[in-house]
């Protein structure tokens, strides 16, 4: 009695940990993967990719023929987890991600909701782009990539938009706009 009693309890654990890791692998972001979409998924399989969640693609895009722009996917309840902009490629792929949701977390921590500093501290920076109003942070080696808006940064450096912003000039404190994967 004793040892069936062990045997569902080891059963149970097991079952309990392989479901806990499916729902990690949800949020996991690394190399090719966001989640449960890769840099190989299709546009046209989104829905299956996603049916346990909402997907929301403008619809009259679509019956033109032209594809969607913009694909968003809420998760049951109504939080916006991803917006993905596919390719215009004949078999259209997924070009970029928005990541929505601060569950979603890379292999070295890194959320939406994480700073400058974070980011620098785990990633090396390539480049750092300046547009009217938001600062782009490139990483070397990786598709990820963060928008900051300019004002998180010092008055100095917001309003001029030819000026050429440098990772020191980055308060560490500021805070993360958009975190982002592109897809070639």
């Amino acid at each position: 009695m004793k040892t069936s009693y062990t045997l569902v309890l080891i059963l149970s654990s097991c079952l309990f940990y392989n479901c806990e890791s499916v729902k990690t692998n949800d949020f996991q972001i690394s190399g090719d993967q966001v989640g449960r979409l890769s840099k190989q998924s299709l546009a046209r399989d989104i829905d299956l990719i996603f049916e346990k969640d909402s997907v929301v693609q403008d619809t009259v895009k679509l019956h033109f023929g032209s594809g969607a722009s913009k694909i968003m996917i809420f998760e049951k309840g109504g939080e916006l987890l991803l917006t993905l902009t596919p390719n215009t490629d004949s078999i259209a792929t997924i070009q970029n991600v928005q990541i929505n949701d601060g569950r979603f977390i890379t292999e070295k921590g890194i959320t939406k909701n994480c700073t400058f500093k974070d980011i620098k501290e785990n990633y090396s920076i390539k480049k750092i782009i300046t547009s009217l109003n938001n600062v782009v942070v490139l990483l070397k080696d990786s598709d990820l990539y963060f928008t900051i808006d300019k004002k998180e940064l010092p008055g100095s450096l917001r309003y001029n938009a030819n000026s050429k912003i440098e990772e020191v000039q980055i308060p560490d404190k500021a805070k993360v706009k958009y975190m982002m994967v592109g897809w070639d």
